[in-house]
């Protein structure tokens, strides 16, 4: 550690294996030296003499003066008397101590009343200074010297993960220094250092809260019970934090573990469907008081038998729709909290988003100057009404990622729950407005994608077009001639995966789509990923947002016998991944720093080969991607200027479950697929999948993120981009079975019996159409149909799938089977079950009852 002499706040942090890297802004020290810029060491706090009356805010930040010193010895490394840089009337002695216990360095405050009457504080924040500027780095040089962090909002509990970018060693603990928990996480905006899409902002670690929840956070619900604590005259009161070295993302549980700090587990993750049997495993050295949930009733838990290694374990059921808090109160004294997000059924949730989608946001207006109609548009939840114009052009235009997110959202729904009425309307709006408005349908263009149908011309359009005043110059308010631009490559995929899933539909269905024929539908999708490396290579040479779709589309051209079209995409989208290849860091967009590229960047360097640089970028995403006892942070793919170019409260904030989420959940899974001992991976990618789902309203709205400010907390009002994040769930949704050494078995997806040596699990997820056996390595998809129940014989390997009986649509169910990591010893699974092969799967004929199908393990 390096320390400013004037103010003995941090100059540089470094980890001994790596001496040239530094934890902190060090680099920044001279740009970042003026007052109000933060920096670790830092005390911000808010007090009053007495019990009432106004707050009054006090922070070391605000007017830098050389500290005094104080004597430093045994294992105090550095002192100082902070009152010099605080305000003469601040009614404490503030004392900052820098030292080293059991080889860990502490930060540590001693705070004294000094006066003859009590103060009360009520906030004290510890700001948690880190390098994530980005400002002016390519991505080497960001891997390679900046760093991510996320907290776990969790009391006594709490914790702050710094992770490197590239998601190697060095990863960084901030734990709680004896009294002090992790109450809230507020945001430092008051820091001149400029926010924007190359940085997020500085957060501080906060103890004490109640000043800010009576002011500024009247309006929000806080994570947790907002406290102030009363100096007595006289009276001391000491807080801190610890920093400790980590490892991998992977092994921060272990850390902490060896830290004696409690580590929670909940299964399937902590966005519980109510109809999910959820378990909490917790691991602490202190037996257990009691444990609190609010709102009361809102979930129940129940102790269940520890396992053999010592887990507590409890069950876990959702009541009510919401979210909810459990405290745990340990018998030493420590607090824990775990936060909960119950959601509806999977089914219903799902359900409610397609009918919401196509009603309430449903356009349909003859005349519409731009050619919108008909479609799923854009919606303002807060307004209750659909956004038929906005300063962000395309917003309602029907392109870009919160144009286009709605119906693309609308059209992913029917691939994991199709419904006839509203498939007839997304086939006249493919036909209608996106062939032919949104895709171009004639001309050397053809198939190329537009930036947006709204655009900006009050100039030649008839008055009263916009309500946008017609002086109002700003950068997004696109001309005819910008917004009609095919060079945007990130608008294809959302074009290609409407054509897919129609296709899908038409394939493995009777009577669900009329319009076209599937090859229709097909080669559309082929000729739009075509059309993306013709029309706009810029772009497209980055890793896309649901970049995935273009191997769907490869793998269903090869499946269908098309060696053509398969051969020249195959061979465009090798280019990409070659190019990739060359990279350090091939995650580029075109923003500075991102993280949605890394989907596809990792699904076809998989694909071709490049393992080494699909490890690169699922570390990548690790680093971003944690998993933490909290549903708004588990799982949740880093975003946070998104809110400025799609939500309805633009500003820089950490997003939480943006559509980054569920599309960076694909490659977790994928790669936990190809590693089923890799528990980790699961949890992840899982609270990606169920993170996507968490904002859904119990209408049916989605909305672009949920706000993580704790002045809001609360969803955005704008629907903007959540549709690619709904592609990820859409894609990824499965049942996934697993024997844990510590819990036993195991589902995520999917409720867990055993019942005569076989294991059976009744599955919960909205398309109830893909199971992975873990101990199998087997993943079993359903193109049509649905699984009823899924049973697997540990002994012989053999699995057991009960389907659906048919209906008017699904006369058969189509099958595949896929072992991505190779069972033990090498077996292989083949279906025992009578029916036609083709296409690569397996044609299963349904009938008015349920139809199971055996899969065998083949004996060497």
């Amino acid at each position: 550690m390096e320390l400013v002499k004037a103010s003995q706040t941090v100059a540089g942090l470094h980890p001994k294996s790596e001496p040239a890297f530094d934890y902190t802004p060090g680099d920044r020290l001279k740009v970042r030296g003026s007052n109000g810029m933060y920096h670790l060491g830092d005390l911000n706090l808010r007090i009053r003499q007495g019990q009432s009356g106004p707050w009054k805010s006090f922070s070391t930040a605000s007017q830098r003066k050389p500290v005094q010193p104080l004597a430093a010895q045994g294992t105090i490394l550095a002192a100082a008397d902070l009152a010099n840089t605080l305000p003469a009337d601040l009614p404490l002695t503030i004392k900052r101590f820098w030292q080293v216990e059991q080889g860990q360095l502490v930060l540590r405050f001693e705070l004294t009343n000094r006066t003859t009457t009590p103060v009360e504080i009520g906030a004290l924040g510890i700001p948690m200074i880190f390098n994530n500027i980005l400002e002016g780095k390519d991505l080497v040089k960001a891997h390679a010297q900046s760093v991510l962090y996320d907290p776990y909002i969790g009391q006594d509990a709490g914790y702050l993960q710094v992770t490197r970018l590239h998601g190697k060693d060095s990863s960084l603990l901030v734990l709680p220094y004896g009294n002090s928990p992790f109450e809230a996480y507020n945001p430092l905006n008051d820091d001149p250092t400029p926010r924007g899409i190359a940085f997020e902002g500085f957060h501080e670690w906060m103890v004490h809260s109640k000043a800010y929840a009576e002011n500024e956070w009247q309006k929000a619900e806080p994570w947790n019970q907002p406290t102030s604590v009363t100096l007595k005259p006289g009276e001391a009161k000491s807080y801190g934090v610890r920093f400790v070295l980590g490892g991998t993302p992977q092994n921060l549980e272990k850390k902490l573990l060896q830290n004696n700090r409690p580590v929670a587990v909940g299964i399937p993750g902590y966005v519980l469907p109510q109809d999910v049997n959820g378990k909490l495993f917790i691991n602490y050295k202190s037996k257990v008081r009691s444990i609190k949930t609010e709102p009361e009733g809102a979930l129940v838990i129940n102790a269940a038998p520890s396992t053999k290694s010592g887990w507590k374990a409890y069950a876990v059921k959702g009541q009510k729709w919401g979210r909810a808090r459990v405290t745990i109160q340990y018998e030493d004294g420590l607090v824990q909290t775990v936060h909960y997000k119950m959601i509806k059924p999977e089914q219903e949730t799902v359900s409610d988003f397609g009918n919401f989608l196509t009603t309430k946001q449903w356009f349909e207006k003859e005349g519409d100057r731009f050619g919108r109609s008909p479609s799923v548009i854009s919606y303002d939840n807060e307004k209750k009404q659909q956004v038929l114009e906005d300063n962000r052009v395309w917003i309602a235009g029907l392109s870009d990622e919160a144009g286009a997110g709605s119906w693309l959202g609308a059209i992913m729904k029917q691939s994991v729950l199709p419904k006839k009425s509203e498939i007839d309307k997304l086939q006249r709006f493919v036909e209608e407005t996106l062939w032919g408005r949104i895709q171009v349908a004639e001309g050397p263009n053809k198939f190329g994608v537009r930036k947006s149908l709204f655009y900006y011309a009050p100039d030649s359009l008839p008055a009263g077009t916009y309500t946008i005043p017609a002086n109002l110059k700003v950068w997004s308010l696109w001309p005819k001639k910008e917004a009609y631009s095919l060079g945007r490559s990130y608008n294809y995929p959302h074009v290609a995966a409407a054509h897919w899933v129609l296709y899908r539909l038409a394939r493995h269905h009777k009577g669900l789509v009329t319009s076209q024929s599937w090859n229709w539908y097909l080669s559309n999708a082929y000729e739009t990923a075509m059309a993306m490396v013709r029309l706009a290579p810029h772009y497209a040479e980055f890793g896309q947002m649901e970049g995935t779709i273009f191997y769907m589309i490869l793998k269903d051209l090869k499946a269908e016998g098309k060696s053509e079209m398969a051969g020249l995409l195959e061979a465009e989208m090798k280019k990409r991944a070659i190019h990739w290849a060359s990279l350090p860091y091939p995650f580029g967009s075109e923003m500075p720093w991102d993280s949605t590229g890394q989907e596809e960047v990792y699904i076809w360097s998989l694909f071709f080969g490049y393992e080494e640089k699909a490890d690169v970028t699922l570390n990548a995403i690790l680093a971003y991607m944690p998993t933490v006892p909290h549903w708004a942070y588990n799982g949740n793919a880093r975003r946070y200027w998104d809110f400025l170019y799609a939500g309805g409260l633009p500003r820089v904030e950490r997003m939480i479950h943006h559509y980054g989420s569920g599309l960076n959940a694909i490659p977790v899974l994928t790669e936990y697929r190809r590693q089923p001992d890799n528990f980790y991976l699961l949890r992840v990618g899982y609270g990606g999948v169920l993170g996507t789902l968490s904002n859904i309203t119990e209408e049916g709205f989605a909305p672009a993120a949920f706000h993580s400010y704790p002045a809001s907390l609360h969803n955005d009002s704008y629907s903007g981009d959540y549709g690619p994040g709904f592609f990820g769930y859409a894609v990824n949704s499965a049942t996934y079975l697993t024997q844990h050494p510590d819990f036993g078995w195991v589902t995520f997806g999917g409720n867990v019996s055993e019942k005569n040596k076989w294991v059976e699990v009744q599955p919960t997820t909205a398309g109830r159409s893909a199971a992975f056996i873990a101990p199998a390595g087997l993943l079993v998809s359903l193109q049509a149909g649905k699984m009823k129940k899924i049973a697997y014989h540990p002994a012989s390997g053999q699995v057991k799938i009960t389907l659906d009986a048919a209906d008017t649509f699904t006369p058969t169910a189509f099958l595949t089977t896929e072992q991505p990591s190779q069972a033990k010893g090498g077996a292989t699974y083949s279906l025992k079950t009578k029916a036609t092969k083709q296409r690569g799967g397996y044609e299963v004929n349904l009938s008015n009852k349920e139809t199971e199908v055996i899969i065998d393990r083949q004996k060497k």
